[in-house]
């Protein structure tokens, strides 16, 4: 693309909040898009498909029905096209599996035409001499390796560039090593067979991932062998919050709450919102318990160990063959050690920092005191007024917009008031109330902003 044929919105990764917005986008016709991303297809979390694991919203929460059920690209359309409506329809399923999930999105992905796989975004910056962002990119092949260099100019950006595993610092060292398995539960999957000729596991964080893969390896390790170690820092292997009025915090009507908070308290509520987004969902939790008990039938308990309230201080390995993990009780202020022969680490997801994407960008950056970028309601990172561009982001605005950013439910919602804000007209209308919960005692009301466009000049005439 040159300076004088831009793009209206370049997207860079796709993961299911891009894709949403690209499916949004597609009938959009005044909208020229494209979108990048540097894996050669789409998958959503490929280590974490288990087999019989769900997503924990609603099939509803797809890519676009909560901003238009009318649109080609919904769930449902998906089962039509795949002759499954009936079979769906009696097995009266509210919440899907995540293989059926990320099969529904990758029937998405297939089919829209601004989507460019195998293409990893290198740089961005603001050329002010054409008013225009510049998106350098490298076009790679399928193994990777760089195959061509390209540049496409776009008047707004949306980055989507999702979370990454976290690794605590204390077992950031022994991650990947050739011997003894230490991984992220990202990468469970792949590993899965390995891990279960182990003699001992032991797996680390107690919220929905850790306790589905804890359930996955007790259902094949031999009843009384099961040497099963589960250990979190939270103090309890504490349900999800899922009443009714508890999932309005994942309403929009509670984000823009949430927004208009002053930076310190928005900052101290997220500490103590963890269950409604980290617990273990009941189901699983029944299946664990359950399992565990089946166990017991003949006699004897089973071969595991479930500790809360545990963190782990340090770790290294024992010769090649083990690990050992320093342990610490936060109640008890005891400590004592584990020798095991293989660590998974469901210690959860951060933000990808947008540091090193946005360097090109840095002066022109508005931040909060702690030096992250301000985002307003639109989903628009603050930049200087002599950008005249928009450029959004998905899922890297917890701190502006809260726990509601990197939920699924939320996507669609989201990826219409972004393309709201760059047609400048009710696009897609949205609703106006969302939640029966009043938060607050002055509601905020968002509105529609004016989309950027170019500058007329009226033609001057002859006074009559």
């Amino acid at each position: 693309m040159t300076p004088h044929t831009p793009r209206d919105l370049v997207g860079i990764g796709i993961g299911p909040f891009n894709l949403s917005l690209a499916a949004l986008a597609h009938p959009l016709t005044e909208l020229d898009t494209v979108f990048y991303e540097q894996r050669p297809t789409f998958h959503w979390h490929p280590g974490l498909l288990i087999d019989g694991a769900t997503i924990q919203v609603p099939f509803l929460a797809d890519l676009v029905t909560l901003a238009d059920p009318t649109s080609p690209w919904t769930f449902l359309n998906y089962l039509k096209t795949r002759q499954r409506l009936y079979p769906f329809y009696f097995a009266e399923r509210f919440h899907l599996h995540r293989a059926e999930y990320d099969a529904y999105c990758r029937w998405v992905a297939e089919h829209l035409p601004a989507l460019h796989f195998n293409h990893q975004v290198d740089a961005i910056r603001w050329n002010p001499e054409h008013d225009l962002f510049e998106v350098d990119h490298t076009h790679l092949d399928n193994n990777g390796q760089a195959q061509a260099l390209g540049r496409t100019y776009t008047r707004n950006i949306v980055l989507g560039i999702g979370t990454e595993p976290h690794i605590p610092d204390p077992l950031k060292p022994l991650v990947d090593a050739p011997t003894v398995p230490v991984l992220h539960a990202a990468h469970y999957l792949d590993h899965r067979d390995t891990l279960l000729t182990a003699d001992h596991i032991t797996i680390i964080g107690t919220g929905q991932s850790g306790a589905e893969i804890f359930l996955d390896l007790l259902r094949n390790r031999p009843h009384g062998r099961e040497r099963l170690h589960w250990l979190g820092r939270t103090q309890a292997f504490a349900p999800m919050e899922y009443s009714k009025l508890g999932l309005e915090h994942f309403t929009p009507d509670y984000t823009h709450y949430f927004h208009a908070l002053p930076e310190p308290a928005r900052d101290r509520l997220i500490t103590t919102q963890w269950q409604l987004h980290k617990g273990i969902d009941a189901d699983t939790a029944a299946a664990i318990h359950d399992e565990l008990y089946r166990r017991t039938l003949h006699g004897g308990w089973p071969d595991t160990v479930l500790t809360p309230g545990v963190h782990v201080r340090t770790a290294g390995r024992i010769a090649t063959t083990k690990i050992e993990l320093h342990l610490e009780h936060t109640q008890q202020n005891t400590r004592t050690r584990l020798t095991t022969d293989a660590v998974i680490l469901a210690t959860g997801y951060r933000e990808r920092p947008l540091d090193r994407i946005l360097a090109g960008l840095d002066p022109y950056l508005r931040r909060d005191s702690h030096n992250r970028p301000r985002i307003d309601t639109h989903y628009r990172l603050l930049l200087d007024p002599t950008i005249t561009g928009a450029l959004h982001v998905q899922n890297a605005e917890t701190h502006t917009h809260g726990i509601g950013t990197p939920d699924l439910g939320l996507a669609a919602w989201r990826s219409a008031t972004i393309l709201n804000a760059l047609t400048g007209k009710d696009t897609y209308p949205l609703p106006t109330r969302t939640a029966f919960t009043t938060f607050g005692l002055t509601p905020h009301h968002p509105h529609i902003p004016a989309a950027r466009t170019p500058t007329t000049l009226t033609p001057l005439t002859d006074a009559t």
